[in-house]
């Protein structure tokens, strides 16, 4: 009797598994979660949002309609602006879930092709941008630490139902390694 091949002896990736589990996770806790993205041409993102090949959105359901959640892709729609886009988000692209009311939830890294390059391509920087996701996050990371906090002051995200970031929690020293924060 033969067992069942896996795609690879690593198995599929376990990044859409966590990112469902986490969104799930918020959802089920009222909290409101939110996802990193890098940017580069495969996500289809309004791009007037996106700084330093970042965005942040809202993917609680209260902020998108059709959201589906799969294995390879993350889709949905969402006003930005008063203006009902389409999203689609590769999953791979995805470098962290989290929680806006404490910022629990994890990270994870860049795409290979990104960080394989050297350097990230860019993105024309337009109108209102998200904070980096990697500030005052308590993140659990999945392979590696995500980017180290800029140090600008945060601006709006698209997708909040209010005029007001959350507090952000202080950085962490420099040098120091990100540690796991264990969710009950």
């Amino acid at each position: 009797m033969s067992t069942p091949s896996a795609p690879d002896e690593q198995g599929t990736s376990t990044r859409p598994y966590l990112v469902r589990a986490l969104h799930d996770w918020c959802t089920d806790n009222g909290f409101t979660p939110y996802i990193a993205v890098f940017v580069d041409r495969l996500v289809q993102v309004p791009m007037e949002y996106v700084k330093n090949n970042e965005i942040v959105l809202n993917v609680g359901f209260e902020a998108t309609s059709g959201l589906k959640l799969g294995n390879d892709f993350i889709e949905f729609r969402a006003r930005f602006g008063g203006v009902s886009r389409d999203i689609v988000v590769p999953v791979d692209h995805v470098v962290a879930i989290y929680a806006r009311e404490n910022g629990q939830g994890m990270a994870f890294p860049v795409p290979t092709e990104a960080s394989s390059s050297g350097a990230a391509p860019r993105v024309a920087d337009a109108g209102p941008a998200p904070e980096p996701a990697s500030r005052g996050l308590r993140l659990a990371h999945a392979e590696e630490a995500a980017p180290e906090p800029s140090g600008e002051p945060p601006a709006p995200r698209a997708g909040w139902s209010d005029d007001q970031p959350p507090e952000p929690t202080p950085p962490s020293p420099p040098g120091s390694r990100p540690t796991l924060k264990r969710i009950k």
